[in-house]
């Protein structure tokens, strides 16, 4: 298991915007389906998105959708999590997660399907 490396957290006011930056130190990213995770002060880590290794296979929880957009470079080993009105329920610290195979042609939320993860980046929405 080789970790990831997220950066881009902080603090930010109600309504802001924030981009989030996971790198991939194996260069094997390309070949993966990637998603982003997220775990707030005394509650479960819960999944917020995910894309495909190709970059399709898009998908939100619903409580992101329309202000979260997942995106990746794979020349670069790089996926981002664009946040944008944000609120202070997402205060929470954001994982990366890589897929514990690659090329997969499903979609998944559970975390046992994704074998690296980062360590996380402390995202802080004020009121």
């Amino acid at each position: 298991q080789v970790q990831l490396v997220e950066s881009g957290g902080g603090l930010v006011q109600a309504g802001g915007s924030l981009t989030l930056t996971c790198s991939d130190p194996d260069r094997t990213l390309s070949m993966f389906s990637m998603a982003w995770f997220r775990q707030a002060p005394g509650k479960e880590r819960k999944f917020v998105a995910h894309i495909g290794w190709r970059g399709s296979d898009k998908y939100y929880v619903d409580s992101v959708k329309g202000r979260f957009t997942i995106s990746r470079d794979n020349t670069k080993n790089t996926v981002f999590l664009q946040m944008s009105s944000l609120k202070s329920e997402d205060t929470a610290v954001y994982y990366c997660a890589k897929r514990s195979r690659p090329y997969s042609t499903t979609i998944s939320s559970a975390e046992s399907e994704y074998g690296s993860w980062g360590q996380g980046t402390q995202v802080t929405v004020s009121s």
